[in-house]
C-alpha cells in the first residue's frame, strides 16, 4: 500500500488549525474517497484534482484511492486543499518522494489545467503554520508577498502543479508562460473578493494620501474637538443632529486621525480581510485604521458574522482597530443594534453555528449617527416638524439605554451658518497637524500604562483609574454629583474618568484637572457645563 503525507490549513474564522493530508492506495477498484468532513467545495476537489493531474502530464493511480483530513472532528470548507491532496496522491503513487512534502504545508486551489490558483486567508493560515513550526510553506505565486509578512517561514511560489512537482524531484523546471498579459486582466485572482462582501465604501479604507481631510470640514468646532478626543483615547461616539449637519462628513475623516497600526495590529487586521478576501490588489498587508460603514438595512450576521456553514467575519472584525460607522443609527434592526454591546466591551465577538463555533476581533471604534427625529427637523428653529410626540419618542427610543451607556461621547451637531460656510478655509486645521496632537496624546498614554495590558485610555479599567492613577483632588466632584443625583451609571461614572484622562493627554497634563472632568462630562452627556470645546473657561 503507497502511503503520501503533507500538510494543510483549515481556517475557523481567522484562526487556523493543522490538517495533516494523507493519501493511501491499495489494490481494488479505482476509486477516490475523500473522508474529513469536508464541505462541498472541498469534497469537488476529486474532480479538481483529478483533472489536474492529468493535464499535467501526470498518470492517475488506477487503484483504490482514499484521501484523510485529520483531525477528523474539525470542519473543513474551501478549495485550498486542492495543492495538498495533489501531492499526497503523487506521493502515495511514488511520483513524489514522500520525504520531500513531508514537512511541507501548502495552500492553494488547482485549475483543471494545473494551474495554482490564489485562495482566501493565505496570511492565518502561514502564521498558524509557523506556530505549529513549520519553517516551508508552498502557495500560489501571486500570494507571495502576503504569505511573506510572517517571519522565519520560508515561502515558494508556484504557478503550477507541473513546476512544484519539478521543484519537489529536483527535475528542470518547465517552461511556463507569464502569468497574465500586462495590462490585462488575470484570471487566476477571479473569485478572490466575494460579491457585495465590502460592507460599506472601501472596508479596509484608502490609503492615508486620499483619506477625506479634516480641512474640507466647514465649522463644526466642537464636534472636531470631539473627533479628536475619541481618536486619541479610542472612546465611541455619538453624533446627533438634523441633515445636512456633517455627521457623515465628520465620521469619514476619523480614521486619518488615528494613528498607523503597529507590526500585530497590522497582521490582525489583513488576517482579517484576507479571510474576507477584502484585500486591495497590490497591498499585501494593511497598515492604516480601516472604515466600514454597513448600511442600515444589513443583517445581524452581516454585521456581527456568521452566514450559512462555517460563519465569516462581519462588520464589526472588518472595522477591527478602526471605525465602524452606522449611519442613521435608529433605522438598524434592535436586534443588531443591542447586538454590539458584548464586543464593545470585550473587543470580539464569539460566534456560535451548527458547523462551529469561532471567536473573532473585533475591537473597534464606534461612531453612531442619527437625525433628531423621523424627518430630521424636530428642535429647529424656523420648526417644520411635523412628527407627533410619540413618534419623536419612539424613535429615539430605538438606540437602547445600555447601548448609549457603553457611549463615551455625545455630541449634537448644529447646522451651519451662512457665514461658517463661506469663510471655512480661513484657519481650518488639516487633519496631519490634528493627528500629530492625537499621536502625542497616545504616547502619553502609552508610557503612563507602560508595563500593563493597556494602551489606551477607553481600555482601562474604571477600578485600575481611580485606584492607581488618581486624579487631581477634588476633581471628580462634578460627576460624583451627577452619580448622586442619577445622571449617571456607575459605568458612565468610569467612562467619564477614562475621557478626562484623554482630555488631560491632549491638554499635556500630568493628570485630569477639574476643568478636564467638566469637559469630559459635558462631551458624556451633552450639557452645557460652562466650558468651550477646548476644554477651558468661556
Amino acid at each position: 500500500m503507497g502511503l503520501g503525507c503533507t500538510c494543510a490549513v483549515a481556517l475557523v474564522g481567522v484562526e487556523g488549525v493543522m490538517v495533516e493530508v494523507q493519501a493511501g492506495l491499495e489494490a481494488g477498484i479505482a476509486t477516490f474517497t475523500l473522508v474529513g468532513l469536508p464541505d462541498k467545495s472541498l469534497s469537488e476537489a476529486r474532480d479538481r484534482v483529478r483533472a489536474a493531474v492529468a493535464n499535467s502530464g501526470e498518470e492517475w493511480p488506477q487503484r483504490k484511492l482514499t484521501v484523510g483530513l485529520s483531525p477528523a472532528s474539525v470542519p473543513k470548507s474551501g478549495s485550498g486543499f486542492d495543492l495538498a491532496i495533489a501531492c499526497a496522491v503523487l506521493a502515495a503513487a511514488e511520483r513524489i518522494r514522500p520525504e520531500a512534502i513531508a514537512g511541507l504545508m501548502m495552500v492553494g486551489e488547482l485549475g483543471l489545467d494545473g494551474r495554482v490558483r490564489p485562495v482566501r486567508g493565505v496570511l492565518p493560515a502561514v502564521l498558524a503554520a509557523a506556530e505549529a513550526g513549520h519553517r516551508q510553506v508552498v502557495v500560489p505565486e501571486c500570494s507571495v508577498p502576503e504569505a511573506s509578512l510572517v517571519p522565519g517561514v520560508t515561502v515558494v511560489g508556484v504557478r503550477s502543479l507541473r513546476g512544484l512537482i519539478a521543484l519537489l524531484n529536483d527535475e528542470p523546471a518547465p517552461e511556463e508562460g507569464p502569468a497574465a498579459e500586462p495590462g490585462g486582466p488575470d484570471p487566476l485572482t477571479a473569485g478572490l473578493s466575494l460579491p457585495g462582501a465590502s460592507l460599506g465604501a472601501g472596508a479596509a479604507g484608502p490609503s492615508r494620501a486620499h483619506r477625506p481631510d479634516m480641512s474640507q470640514v466647514a465649522g463644526q468646532h466642537e464636534a472636531r474637538r470631539a473627533l479628536e478626543v475619541a481618536a486619541a483615547g479610542g472612546h465611541h461616539l455619538f453624533l446627533s443632529g438634523p441633515p445636512g449637519a456633517g455627521k457623515t462628513m465628520l465620521a469619514e475623516r476619523l480614521p486619518g486621525l488615528l494613528p498607523p497600526l503597529s507590526d500585530r495590529e497590522a497582521l490582525e487586521v489583513t488576517a482579517v480581510h484576507s479571510v474576507a478576501g477584502l484585500l486591495p490588489p497590490g497591498r499585501p498587508l494593511l497598515t492604516e485604521a480601516p472604515y466600514c460603514a454597513p448600511h442600515h438595512s444589513a443583517t445581524m450576521p452581516s454585521v456581527v458574522g456568521g452566514g450559512s456553514g462555517m460563519p465569516r467575519p462581519g462588520a464589526v472584525s472588518l472595522a477591527h482597530r478602526g471605525v465602524l460607522f452606522l449611519d442613521e443609527a435608529p433605522e438598524f434592526s434592535s436586534r443588531v443594534l443591542d447586538s454590539l454591546r458584548q464586543p464593545l466591551e470585550s473587543g470580539h465577538v464569539v460566534v456560535a453555528r451548527a458547523a462551529g463555533m469561532m471567536q473573532l476581533p473585533a475591537k473597534f471604534l464606534l461612531v453612531l449617527a442619527a437625525n433628531p427625529c423621523p424627518c430630521g427637523r424636530f428642535d429647529r428653529e424656523l420648526g417644520g416638524c411635523e412628527c407627533p410626540p410619540a413618534t419623536v419618542r419612539r424613535y429615539r427610543a430605538r438606540l437602547s439605554g445600555p447601548l448609549l451607556d457603553r457611549i463615551d461621547l455625545r455630541l449634537e451637531v448644529a447646522p451651519l451658518a451662512r457665514s461658517e460656510l463661506v469663510r471655512h478655509h480661513e484657519g481650518a486645521e488639516p487633519s496631519s497637524a490634528v493627528a500629530a496632537r492625537v499621536r502625542a496624546a497616545r504616547e502619553r498614554a502609552a508610557a503612563r500604562y507602560d508595563g500593563t495590558p493597556w494602551t489606551v485610555n477607553s481600555a482601562v479599567p474604571g477600578h485600575e483609574l481611580r485606584t492607581r492613577w488618581r486624579v487631581a483632588d477634588g476633581a471628580l466632584a462634578p460627576a460624583e454629583r451627577d452619580l448622586e443625583r442619577g445622571l449617571l451609571t456607575a459605568r458612565g461614572l468610569d467612562r467619564v474618568l477614562r475621557v478626562a484622562w484623554t482630555v488631560a493627554d491632549l491638554a499635556g497634563h500630568p493628570a485630569p484637572t477639574r476643568e478636564d472632568v467638566l469637559t469630559a462630562l459635558e462631551l458624556r452627556t451633552g450639557v452645557r457645563r460652562g466650558l468651550t470645546a477646548a476644554g477651558g473657561p468661556r
